[in-house]
């Protein structure tokens, strides 16, 4: 499975979060490290855009020797797309680059689902629709075609955050939601949004 790490330092709430600093590692290498983790094997992959805010994080990148696509820096949908297209794959999971504390045995859950004869095929295989488990534990199987064929009915908001133009048409696609029987485990906002966020992540890292 390809996994697909989206990431911008341009965020206007805190700016370059992507490589801040937490125990010595930036944000994003926590990210990547955790999704190591899974028991199967993805091939991992760090989507950013072609925009010059981002050559700072391509450059950490390089010299990481982590595999980068670069495109559109808001037309987010279309960037996943042409990345799963480079790397050709028909399906991709998308995952935030600024959580740091994210939960691959969520994501394998969503995996096994997929595997499954029912589901192989659906659209999008995701557990925020609706959303059960803490932000900055979010995971979505999306089927790369789906996005082609419908990039030119989505909004600009719709292009920017992927999946919502799927969730504002639910009855037109085929989505399955897992949905979190462990509330006490997933109960805290674990995503970097501000800097004070990160006095929370530091507890938990």
């Amino acid at each position: 499975m390809l996994i697909i790490v989206q990431a911008r330092t341009s965020s206007q709430r805190f700016p370059n979060k992507v490589l801040f600093k937490l125990k010595n590692k930036p944000i994003i290498i926590h990210v990547l490290n955790r999704l190591k983790k899974s028991k199967f094997k993805n091939d991992i992959v760090v989507s950013t855009s072609i925009d010059k805010s981002d050559d700072k994080l391509v450059n950490f990148l390089k010299t990481k020797k982590i595999k980068f696509f670069r495109g559109d820096l808001n037309n987010v949908a279309k960037r996943l797309y042409m990345t799963s297209l480079k790397f050709k794959k028909k399906f991709f999971i998308r995952v935030s680059a600024d959580s740091p504390l994210i939960d691959t045995e969520i994501m394998d859950q969503l995996i096994t689902i997929h595997k499954k004869k029912n589901y192989k095929n659906y659209d999008v295989i995701t557990n925020v629709f609706p959303r059960t488990f803490s932000k900055g534990m979010s995971f979505e199987i999306i089927k790369r075609n789906i996005i082609q064929a419908n990039l030119k009915n989505m909004s600009i908001y719709e292009k920017e955050h992927v999946t919502k133009f799927f969730y504002n048409n639910p009855k037109k696609f085929k989505i399955k939601n897992l949905i979190n029987l462990n509330k006490k485990k997933y109960s805290i906002d674990l995503t970097v949004d501000r800097k004070i966020d990160l006095k929370k992540i530091r507890k938990y890292l």
